[in-house]
């Protein structure tokens, strides 16, 4: 590769990718939007290697002269690279089109990173655009043409996604699932230690963390196994309702730790029945995990964590689990939830668990099905009069 790059009339420094930035200096001096977009001189390898890999985004059918970005809002990025927008010779053809290197001004700050050496490069989309130059867009005088195309709709280079920090980050799978199962290996052991060792009732705070550790994984594993596209970080479901969800995973485990630690002998169940609760809870945890996983796998790519707008390529599943219970994944964690507390022996955290699971399904199963109605026409309410949801009040 050539080093006969010139350097920049702003700072002196040579704009190779591998003499760019660091994370360590940032440009943060104000300058005029107008001369934020003023382009410096630039010289790019035309060595294919690596053009592969500093190019980001990929920009086909534009010519690296007709390429300038608009910015109408601030972004994020650092370096101390000169101010405003930069484009190279094209090197070969990815998918439809030549490849182009680009780097964006984001008024304050500067970006133009090297794939290879910042493999998460990230550019605030939702005010920039780009644009083909005058010339060109007097070329164009085709009726209905737009030379105006946002950044977000360009296609990029295949696998970004996978890297740290991505919606599919390898890291981040890996770190999610090593965590989530040594927490339940830790669990099942305090579980197993105390109940043998003590007669202590706080055996079912592990348990709960453990059921909890399992939950999450298996939201993972189900959707990797048969709906793969979607199988990415948010599939674990760990931050899934922020923060409400850890609120009331939190105030189940301090109801039950203060309970216990202050009345240990005390018993909330009436009439002596905690014993049968106990098993009553023990069973609904099992049978609602055993229920939502079952129906995960199922509906197969049919089912999302994210309730969908757009169903193409969705069908309608009647048969198996779901010919007896409508929405069985959401009858499961309604009933695992409740069944959570019960073996918590949590009577204040059991009322506020109902309440709420009961208005979130009840909303999200109204909304749904509106899509599904639409979609299916007379099939979907014909499938609804036969198959309950099996949550009470919930038709």
């Amino acid at each position: 590769m050539s080093d006969t790059v010139p350097p920049s009339p702003s700072s002196g420094k040579p704009t190779r990718p591998e003499d760019d930035i660091s994370d360590e200096d940032a440009c943060v001096e104000d300058a005029p939007l107008e001369e934020a977009l003023v382009p410096p001189p630039l010289s790019l390898t035309h060595d294919l290697e690596e053009a592969e890999d500093f190019v980001t985004p990929m920009l086909p059918n534009f010519p690296p002269k007709d390429i300038k970005l608009e910015v109408n809002g601030n972004g994020s990025g650092n370096g101390n690279s000169p101010k405003g927008w930069a484009s190279g010779t094209a090197f070969g053809d990815w998918g439809e089109g030549p490849m182009t290197p680009i780097s964006a001004s984001f008024g304050k700050r500067h970006v133009r990173r090297s794939s290879r050496q910042y493999p998460n490069m990230v550019i605030d989309t939702t005010k920039t655009k780009l644009h083909h130059s005058p010339a060109q867009n007097a070329a164009e005088k085709e009726p209905g043409a737009n030379p105006t195309l946002p950044l977000s709709a360009l296609p990029r280079p295949p696998g970004l996604e996978y890297n740290p920090g991505g919606k599919k980050s390898l890291e981040g799978i890996a770190v999610r699932a090593f965590c989530l199962g040594n927490a339940l290996s830790l669990c099942l052991s305090l579980v197993i230690a105390i109940l043998t060792l003590t007669s202590s009732a706080l055996w079912r705070v592990p348990f709960f963390v453990g059921a909890l550790a399992l939950f999450h994984f298996l939201e993972f594993w189900t959707t990797a196994r048969r709906n793969t596209k979607e199988a990415g970080v948010k599939a674990f479901l760990l931050t899934a309702n922020w923060p409400h969800y850890a609120i009331a995973h939190s105030s189940a485990m301090l109801e039950c730790l203060v309970t216990n630690v202050l009345w240990p002998h005390r018993t909330w169940a009436p009439l002596y029945t905690s014993p049968i609760l106990l098993l009553l809870g023990l069973l609904l945890t099992f049978m609602g995990q055993f229920i939502r996983t079952a129906a995960m796998l199922q509906a197969g790519s049919n089912f999302n964590h994210i309730v969908q707008t757009r169903l193409d390529g969705h069908e309608l599943v009647t048969t198996g689990i779901y010919s007896v219970i409508r929405h069985p994944a959401y009858f499961a964690f309604f009933w695992w939830g409740l069944g959570t507390q019960l073996v918590l022996g949590n009577p204040i955290c059991f009322v506020g668990y109902a309440a709420v699971l009961w208005r979130f399904f009840s909303i999200r199963i109204r909304e749904e099905e509106l899509w599904l109605v639409n979609k299916y026409k007379e099939d979907y309410p014909e499938y609804k009069k036969r198959t309950p949801t099996r949550i009470p009040f919930i038709a």
